[in-house]
């Protein structure tokens, strides 16, 4: 097994000033935690994505809106989720450049699995910004690799937020399995995700939507995604597994309403990971994604998810580091946590075991929506 990881400092451009919520200061916190614990693995180059890359996905009018870096509502820019900066064209360009690169390592085998910390930008529509998002890395990656000869992609995506982006570039393609586990939309943007949303009339059941009730824990978010997650994936059999590993889920994240802890969160990472090894030869590229706990969330649990697809997985026990607890406090001014634990037990009951509660009927809605079209008892 070899992993790559698609990073320079570079990526750091991709933010929205001061005070806006989507902070690149979370990506530079993960990168030096992962080197102080002796996980990176080997640096992937990549560049900036070209205009006939982004516009496999991306109206070419909505690429030239982004390249004048000025208000333009109509095309979601200037908005207060979506301020507008200097280059932004070029630093969501990179962030693009390497979900393509990692995706290109995956494919070429030159990495079995692949990691892209940046991306994950997965509520950009073709025409709009959405969402924090201007150029939606992940849905031209999955392109990408269509383009290139896989016929079979599942996406699965555990951000707090439905992806709603990645489900509307292919809700009519049934090449991509698209799975998003989620806070509700009645509850949180994007205000979709719903059961129904099942796909188009070329792709009936393609799309797969498990809205989780406001306050889900670790045992209800576990069980979901073990009862939909990876039943799917082993009936579509993908040739990769693209993932989005948003870690806004956490019960200290300042934008949602779940309570799910780092220990779930790493259990969902080596999910995945195990699936990936199960289903499709190892073949797996990992995004980043929401988080909004920049310094007591974000690092620590993309520093596992690395560290799964490096091959060495960090013990959640382990102390973190005190030269990085010291770069923290120096970058920050905030205490760094201790360990690479919240402490939480992460046992939970499978689902269709007795348990009756809304996560149990959420699950069971989705379940009966999709299942029967993959040939899988709802």
């Amino acid at each position: 097994m070899t992993a790559a990881l698609a990073w320079d400092p570079a990526l750091l451009g991709y933010g929205f000033g001061p005070g806006h919520p989507f902070n690149p200061l979370r990506l530079e916190l993960t990168v030096e935690l992962a080197r102080e614990f002796g996980v990176l693995p080997q640096l992937l180059p990549f560049e900036p994505a070209s205009d006939d890359l982004l516009t496999t996905v991306h109206d070419p009018a909505y690429v030239e809106a982004v390249k004048a870096g000025v208000t333009d509502i109509a095309h979601g820019l200037g908005t207060a989720d979506n301020p507008v900066f200097p280059s932004m064209h070029e630093a969501t360009a990179m962030v693009v450049g390497a979900t393509v690169a990692a995706a290109r390592a995956v494919h070429a085998g030159a990495a079995t699995h692949a990691v892209s910390i940046a991306g994950g930008l997965h509520h950009a529509m073709p025409s709009t910004a959405s969402g924090f998002c201007l150029y939606n890395d992940v849905a031209i990656a999955i392109r990408d690799l269509l383009a290139s000869g896989v016929e079979r992609i599942a996406y699965v995506d555990i951000d707090v937020h439905h992806g709603d982006g990645v489900q509307a570039v292919f809700y009519d393609d049934p090449r991509v399995l698209t799975i998003s586990l989620h806070e509700s939309g009645r509850t949180l943007f994007p205000g979709t995700g719903f059961a129904h949303e099942t796909g188009g009339p070329d792709a009936t059941g393609m799309s797969v939507n498990v809205p989780l009730p406001a306050g889900t824990g670790d045992a209800g978010w576990l069980r979901a995604f073990d009862a939909v997650v990876p039943p799917l994936v082993r009936a579509f059999a993908p040739e990769v597994l693209v993932s989005q590993h948003g870690c806004d889920t956490h019960a200290l994240d300042p934008l949602a309403n779940l309570l799910v802890s780092v220990d779930a969160q790493r259990r969902a990472h080596a999910a995945l990971h195990d699936l990936a090894h199960e289903v499709c030869d190892g073949r797996w590229l990992a995004t980043g994604g929401g988080g909004y706990e920049i310094v007591r969330v974000v690092p620590r649990t993309w520093t596992h998810l690395i560290a799964i697809a490096a091959g060495s997985p960090v013990d959640p026990e382990a102390e973190t580091p005190e030269d990085w607890r010291e770069f923290v406090h120096g970058r920050t001014g905030v205490t760094a946590p201790l360990r690479m634990t919240d402490g939480r037990d992460t046992a939970f009951s499978p689902y269709g075991s007795g348990a009756a509660d809304p996560v149990d009927a959420a699950i069971r809605t989705t379940r009966d929506a999709v299942f029967p079209i993959h040939g899988l008892e709802p």
